[in-house]
């Protein structure tokens, strides 16, 4: 097992598995916020590609915020899994819809701050996060990633549970992770330096590779 310094050093590993990518056209590097984009920003600067942000909000259960029914994505974009909604009245689900929508908008404002929004037609999407632990946050975001245009969309983290990485398998084009420890705990158990993510520190990595 490895335990990384930081999420740049995380990132520095995972952009040697990500090398066939180098140089094409098609591909753009997506760090989901916001404990992702330090890492996705090593990624995007090693393979010579675009960095931006997918912004994507879990539904949860309300009595069970862990469990995700569904998942919230930029430009309206709304991913459902029916047989767990479906167990939802729709005054809950109206009511955690409201604030994952008014989170989403807020963070997209600050994030894209004036530049158009996402579009990933024809795009090979690599979408980038710190660690999978669920899996459900990366899942709602290869299909938000899907709805939004990408024609592959491939999952990349530096460390993940086996059960997320085998979950994703069925979602994703392909998964890449640098560790699969078979007795997982958290992902910031991998990291000396796991901080939480401030905004100004997203918005400094997307200008730093605009």
């Amino acid at each position: 097992m490895t335990t990384y310094r930081d999420r740049a050093e995380a990132g520095r590993d995972l952009a040697e598995r990500l090398t066939d990518l180098a140089g094409r056209p098609d591909v753009i590097v997506l760090g989901l916020v916001r404990g992702g984009v330090p890492v996705a920003r090593v990624i995007a600067d090693r393979l010579g590609a675009p960095l931006d942000v997918l912004v994507v909000r879990k539904l949860g259960v309300p009595w069970a915020p862990e469990v995700a029914y569904g998942a919230l994505g930029p430009g309206g974009v709304q991913v459902l899994n029916d047989m767990v909604a479906g167990r939802i009245s729709e005054n809950d689900r109206a009511q955690v819809r409201r604030r994952e929508q008014a989170e989403l908008e807020r963070r997209e404002q600050r994030y894209r701050a004036g530049r158009p929004p996402l579009d990933l037609t024809g795009r090979t999407a690599v979408v980038v996060d710190d660690g999978l632990a669920t899996g459900a946050t990366a899942r709602a975001a290869v299909q938000v990633a899907r709805h939004l245009g990408a024609t592959g969309v491939l999952v990349a983290v530096p460390v993940g549970s086996e059960q997320a990485y085998e979950m994703l398998t069925d979602t994703a084009d392909t998964v890449v992770s640098c560790q699969l420890p078979p007795d997982f705990t958290a992902v910031g158990a991998y990291y000396d330096d796991f901080h939480e993510v401030a905004d100004d520190e997203v918005t400094q990595a997307l200008t730093a590779t605009a």
